[in-house]
């Protein structure tokens, strides 16, 4: 028996290996190809290109207590947890000159999840009680890029500007909602981000951060809803991580 196991963990091991010498190979070979002379030489004199954008995100809510929250003895602390979500877009970019672009994203659909943690107190005990916001988002990003000169097949560059956001999934309108927190639908941010182009010979590869900041209010704040109404503002944060195919 102990045999067994010993060859399965020994066909685990190597199976591992194998897959990670297949993807250094693949990696290996993919930026070989930047080494190979300029790649699109003509791709940033184009007054247009799209492109198609795949991101990773985390966000939470920075908020602020409502006074209710003093005056309450069940609910002693609030706190807002990180979430993943995936961001889905096209992009069109415009180039303005030889170092600024103007890029927009006509279509972009954010999907995420927010959670608040409420410490309560009952009668001595206290309990974690967690209250998840899922948010499917229509956004309008408008980025002004700035961008360094282009070295062989790479490029830096920053981008600032700011997003429409309209909540597909908003709950303001519930009206059975005792454990719910009603938040609106549309908000605006502002966003900086940095990037970087690797020029391949039949497309163009861009890893990308961003941060997002919020700032409208989304909180629809109800008197009669418990984990509503010890609280006051909600702003939405958010960090993403794309890669974006040109």
């Amino acid at each position: 028996m102990q045999n067994i196991e010993f060859r399965n963990k020994q066909h685990l091991f190597w199976r591992k290996i194998i897959i990670a010498g297949i993807a250094v190979l693949c990696w290996s070979n993919a930026f070989s190809q930047l080494r190979n002379g300029p790649n699109l030489p003509d791709h940033d004199s184009k007054p247009y290109h799209f492109g198609i954008n795949l991101g990773y995100n985390k966000s939470h809510f920075l908020f602020t207590h409502h006074p209710y929250f003093l005056q309450r003895d069940t609910i002693m602390d609030i706190e807002s947890v990180n979430n993943a979500g995936i961001n889905l877009a096209w992009l069109v970019n415009m180039r303005m000159n030889d170092h600024f672009d103007l890029r927009m994203h006509p279509l972009d659909l954010t999907f995420s999840e927010k959670t608040f943690l409420y410490r309560e107190n009952f009668t001595g005990d206290t309990s974690l009680v967690e209250k998840k916001v899922s948010s499917i988002t229509l956004s309008f990003p408008v980025h002004v890029k700035f961008s360094s000169d282009r070295i062989n097949n790479f490029k830096v560059y920053t981008l600032g500007g700011i997003k429409f956001d309209y909540d597909l999934a908003s709950n303001a309108g519930a009206r059975q909602a005792e454990d719910l927190i009603k938040l609106k639908k549309g908000d605006i941010s502002v966003e900086v981000g940095l990037g970087f182009h690797f020029y391949f010979p039949v497309f163009v590869l861009t890893p990308e951060i961003k941060l997002s900041s919020g700032l409208l209010n989304l909180h629809s704040r109800d008197e009669s809803l418990r984990y509503s109404n010890v609280i006051d503002k909600i702003n939405s944060k958010m960090i993403t991580f794309s890669l974006t195919v040109e």
